[in-house]
This record gives C-alpha cells, structure tokens and sequence, in this order.
C-alpha cells in the first residue's frame, strides 16, 4: 500500500449505522470513537450498559452531535443474542456495518450458559449466531461489510473438533487461538456465502496486532505485574492503533470481501493497516465447511447454506 492510513482517511460515516460488540473498551471503544467522529450512528453492543453509559457520556462531550445507542449483549449467552437481534429489528430497519469485536482472552475453564467452552462458545459462536441473526437488516444496503476479529494467535492453532468443549482437558492459550482461528474462518467463509447468495453485503477479517488494551488482563480489569513486563517485552501499540485495521476493513472503498486486514510491522505486531495475504494458507475449504456445519448445530441458526 504503501502510504499510511489513519482515521484522517476515513470516508465520512454519515447516514451509516454501525453495531460494534464490545464498544465500551478497548479497542472496541477506539473503533466506536472514529465512528462517532465520522458522522456514524454508533450502537454499543455490550454486557454492562452502566459501564456503557459512562462512555458514552465522555464521546458525547467529545463529539457533541454523536449518535449513540446501548444495546445490552451477552455473546456467551444465546438466548441474550436472540434477545438482541429482536430488539435491533424492532427499533431499526437497516444495519450498514456489523463489527464483530468482542472477545475473552484465556480465562479459567470455563463453559457458557449453553455448554461451550467459554472462549469458543464467546468469540465464535455468540458473533456466528449474531451475524446470522442480523444479516436480514443488512441485504439491500450498499457496502454493508461485516468485519470479524481475529488475532495473531492464530499462529500454529488449530480446530479439535474431537474437543471443542474442553472437557477432554483445556489448555486456556490453544483454546484462545482456536475461537481466534475460528473468527478468521468464518469472516472468509461468510463471504463465499455472501457471494454465492448473490447478496450486496460482503465480509472481512481483521486483527490489531497486539495493542495494549484490558483484554491483557484475563478477564479482571486489572492488569498484574508479569502481564505488564510481558507487554514491555513483547511490545504493544496502543488501542488507538489497534483499531484501525477494523476501521479500515470497515470503510476503505476499494475492498472487495474477504480480505484479512492486520498492522504492516513486522510479524504483525504493530504498524499501520495493510491487507495481510500470508493466512490463505489456514483457510482450508474442508475444515471452514466442518466448522461452519458445527457452528450451525450448537447454534440453532442456520443461514445462507
């Protein structure tokens, strides 16, 4: 690419509306502010609305004239999704961008309310079942893109359908790689759907590199002192970084469906956003159909087949 991309090359966001899960911090919070900055109505989609509230009021005093609507979402709980999905068909028609932001990073073992492994069951299936659940608000819209988060952890991971519940014994780092790897198969293999169905809706993928956000944190807001040295070794870029190669995968005109958008740095850990080509080699037809047929029956939705 070449030149470098900031918010400042960001097409005006005016007349579009967004849903973001996980608006209220980090890097989710970031994307929400270039949104809000641009013109775009801006739905937080978020388990705590009081935390939201509060952010919401320091964009408001940023961004006067922002759009800015809370939406509360439990993506590790199905039933909350369905919820969520009804209530957004109820105030709104249409949806222009979906991002699929949110995620927990290497908890304790744990399972969600429906039985799935707390990481998987969170950051693949809770956005599999809403994207599905929403895609009938986004089918007539010029460049509606869904964007799905992905991660550098993906490196070396893989999908143990023989274990996807962890009940055959877990391992809270692979585990984060394979709902990460999952989130990656998805964004490419939605967009196959997409094509196929003929829909105008396309979909992307996208990583932050490795930002310094909340997300460090295990779970707890706090951040302890061996995460805080591992962040001084390995060496983050800020939330605001790391949200733009979502911003980009979201609004850059020229995208076409299925591009993977990650920081230019090296190995991807910081930079600025560029279209990383080098993971085509994990998308391997066979296991995406598995994964996509999987996701389909511990859902319940089932959706452009």
């Amino acid at each position: 690419m070449g030149n470098i991309w900031t918010t400042d090359q960001m097409p005006n966001q005016e007349g579009k509306r967004v849903v973001i899960t996980g608006a209220s911090s980090g890097i989710g919070y970031e994307t929400a502010r270039a949104f809000a900055a641009k013109g775009a109505e801006v739905v937080f989609a978020i388990r705590n609305l009081e935390k939201g509230e509060e952010v919401a009021r320091k964009l408001k005093k940023e961004y006067p004239g922002a759009v800015l609507k809370l939406m509360k979402l439990d993506l590790s709980n199905l039933a909350s999704v369905r919820n969520f999905a009804h209530e957004y068909q109820q105030t709104f028609d249409s949806l222009t961008l979906l991002i699929n932001n949110a995620g927990v990073m290497t908890p304790p073992y744990q399972k969600t309310k429906d039985g799935f492994e707390l990481q998987f069951g969170s950051n693949h299936l809770g956005h599999f079942a809403l994207t599905g659940l929403l895609l009938p608000t986004m089918s007539n819209i010029q460049s509606s893109r869904v964007v799905t988060l992905s991660s550098t952890a993906i490196n070396g991971a893989k999908i143990n359908f023989e274990n996807l519940d962890g009940s055959k014994g877990y391992n809270r780092v692979k585990f984060y790689g394979q709902s990460k790897l999952a989130n990656l198969l998805f964004a490419q293999e939605l967009n196959v759907r997409l094509k196929a169905s003929g829909s105008k809706t396309i979909s992307l993928g996208s990583h932050p590199g490795r930002a310094n956000t909340n997300l460090f944190s295990l779970g707890s807001d706090k951040t302890g002192p061996l995460m805080k040295l591992v962040k001084i070794l390995l060496g983050t870029q800020s939330a605001e970084m790391g949200a733009l190669p979502t911003l980009y995968a979201a609004t850059y005109p020229k995208l076409t469906g299925s591009e993977y958008i990650g920081p230019d740095g090296e190995g991807g850990i910081k930079g600025y956003p560029k279209i990383d080509t080098s993971v085509m080699k994990k998308y391997d037809p066979q296991i995406t159909k598995q994964l996509w047929d999987v996701s389909e029956s511990l859902t319940g939705i089932s959706y452009l087949s």
